[in-house]
């Protein structure tokens, strides 16, 4: 975002929704993102407008990044370097921002406070501060005329939409759930009192789980558009991912280890968020993990710190690690905008897909899939099962680590559109950070597959939600009503005898694809039909035109028979052009 488009949204709305509306076509324009767009070409010139257009639609690359049902594998690679291109604010414009959203002054809450940020984007820049005891902080603050672009911005968006329903149809992509979502997300992430809260859940259910550490979330000291956090020391994963193995032998294979046990604990994290929280962080990218090596003395007060109370599995739970328990390095999540929830149901859907994955059945698979699906159509099962097959056959020899699992996700959710299955957001937002989070662990220890780490978790759920009592009902209601049907088994067979010898079988067929078929059929026979009566009325409009020269109005009607047969076949051919047209898009 420009200072320019900033200074901007100053002005009455009007002119600023005039000078925005051009400056978004200006850009549409000179990176051809339509075109590109619906052809799935060229995702870095899409990238370079969202950078160029601003903050609004900076998220809405970011929120496309974790839709495979809606963009490429290549446009979600390139939507995930996008870049925020900011100017700083000014010190004096931080105050005023502090003062109108607390109600208090810098100096009055810390003790210090760094004027200048130490990073900056599209929503807000981050200072580092300390508190009045002397605890290290980070604070960030939301640029000031954010809020007001992005409400211009989803302005401009509605009335595109209500352009767009005059228009024919896109597919089976509604351009209003698509503008309601991306509207939710963009307020959502500039309402920072939802990241509030999502820090401080996330920090009772994973701080200290191991090596996993959480910055504290200062909730009396934050507002809607200012964060306060404790500052964690480490810097970004990729870097630690980035240094080279030593030359000795000993010391290199140590570095190897190090790093499985990194990439072991970030997987049971993962899978535990998933789990057990039903709760995980979206966005795990290298750019929100940090990995911190501490000397000595340092481990030895981070491991006493954890020696409190925290929650698991919503229950609270004191943790009674030693100094010597854990290693010495510290790995941090950061940024809790962007997180999934997760249903029981779900939960449980998820789990039935890994364990069929496990028997490679594609028929279990499949149904496995279906029970996270939305059905937005008629669904023939039986194509679908045989389609999955189909796809699913060269991946059963495939160890997890030779899968492109983004490229595998993309198709298989396209395999259900056409079937008339939509996935879940849910699953779709749980599937981008299990592939991005499957980057790292790949980098960390490429043999690692994270398939075989959340299995046995989702085995020991089954376990765990294995109901003795439930079961034993549910069998015995089985066997009370197989026991009731066998008694009526001879007076079935003396039915099905009387159907035979009296002459009352039927015999149901059902064809595939038979409703279409049907249709159009009856498309044939109307269209026969149309032909045969615009024949009649042809053919009788000219034999009123030739044998009525001395009767004036029965001509007439005659030529009102060739008029409207010519505009009823006018129709027709436009109509026609139309479906083909339609079909084509």
């Amino acid at each position: 975002m420009t200072t320019d488009i900033q200074n901007k949204s100053n002005e009455n709305g009007r002119q600023t929704k005039r000078e925005r509306l051009l400056e978004i076509v200006h850009v549409i324009r000179e990176h051809d993102m339509i075109r590109n767009f619906i052809r799935q070409k060229n995702p870095r010139e899409i990238r370079l407008g969202f950078e160029e257009l601003g903050p609004t639609f900076i998220k809405i690359g970011q929120i496309l990044s974790t839709r495979p049902d809606l963009v490429s594998p290549a446009y979600i690679r390139e939507f995930s370097y996008l870049q925020d291109n900011v100017q700083i604010d000014p010190y004096r414009t931080v105050q005023q921002s502090f003062k109108k959203q607390t109600g208090k002054e810098i100096s009055e809450v810390f003790a210090k406070f760094d004027k200048e940020p130490f990073a900056s984007a599209s929503i807000g820049q981050t200072h580092r501060a300390l508190l009045k005891d002397g605890t290290s902080v980070v604070v960030k603050i939301q640029h000031p005329k954010v809020q007001e672009l992005v409400e211009t911005d989803m302005s401009l968006f509605k009335k595109a939409v209500d352009i767009l329903k005059i228009g024919p149809e896109i597919g089976v992509i509604d351009p209003e759930d698509i503008l309601n979502e991306i509207r939710n997300a963009l307020f959502t992430e500039i309402n920072t009192e939802i990241e509030i809260k999502n820090g401080q859940e996330f920090y009772e259910l994973n701080n200290n789980d191991g090596i996993i550490t959480v910055p504290r979330t200062y909730a009396d000291l934050s507002a809607q558009k200012i964060l306060v956090t404790s500052y964690m020391p480490g810097r970004s994963i990729k870097y630690y991912i980035q240094e080279p193995y030593s030359k000795d032998e000993r010391i290199a294979k140590q570095q190897k280890n190090e790093r499985k046990k990194v990439a072991e604990a970030l997987v049971k994290n993962f899978v535990k968020q998933v789990f057990e929280d039903n709760f995980f962080h979206a966005d795990p990218h290298p750019g929100n993990i940090l990995f911190k090596r501490f000397d000595h003395e340092d481990i030895k007060e981070q491991n006493h710190i954890i020696q409190f109370q925290r929650k698991v599995r919503g229950k609270k739970t004191t943790l009674t690690a030693q100094d010597d328990d854990l290693p010495d390095y510290r790995v941090t999540y950061l940024d809790f905008g962007m997180m999934g929830r997760l249903t029981p149901n779900i939960v449980d859907g998820i789990i039935q897909i890994i364990l069929a994955l496990n028997t490679k059945d594609t028929r279990t698979i499949g149904q496995a899939i279906l029970s996270i699906c939305n059905r937005t159509g008629k669904v023939d099962q039986e194509k679908f099962f045989e389609e999955l097959g189909i796809f699913l056959q060269p991946y059963m020899q495939m160890g997890l680590g030779q899968i492109d699992l983004p490229s595998l996700l993309f198709e298989v959710i396209s395999l259900c559109r056409n079937n008339n299955l939509q996935a879940k957001s849910e699953i779709t937002l749980l599937v981008k950070s299990f592939a991005s989070l499957e980057g790292i662990i790949a980098e960390l220890d490429p043999e690692m597959e994270m398939m075989d780490v959340a299995r046995p978790f989702a085995k020991e759920y089954l376990i765990e939600h294995f109901s003795w009592k439930k079961q034993l009902e549910d069998s015995a209601l089985d066997v009370a009503q197989s026991v009731r049907a066998l008694s009526k088994i001879p007076l079935k067979i003396e039915q099905l005898i009387n159907l035979f010898t009296t002459g009352q079988t039927k015999i149901n067929i059902t064809l595939r694809g038979q409703e279409t078929l049907f249709v159009n059929f009856s498309r044939i026979v109307d269209r026969l039909v149309s032909a045969i009566i615009l024949a009649a009325l042809i053919l009788g409009s000219s034999l009123l035109v030739q044998g009525s020269s001395e009767h004036p109005a029965i001509y007439r009607l005659g030529v009102a028979g060739y008029i409207i047969s010519f505009i009823v076949i006018v129709l027709m051919i436009l109509n026609s052009l139309w479906i083909r047209f339609k079909h084509k898009k």
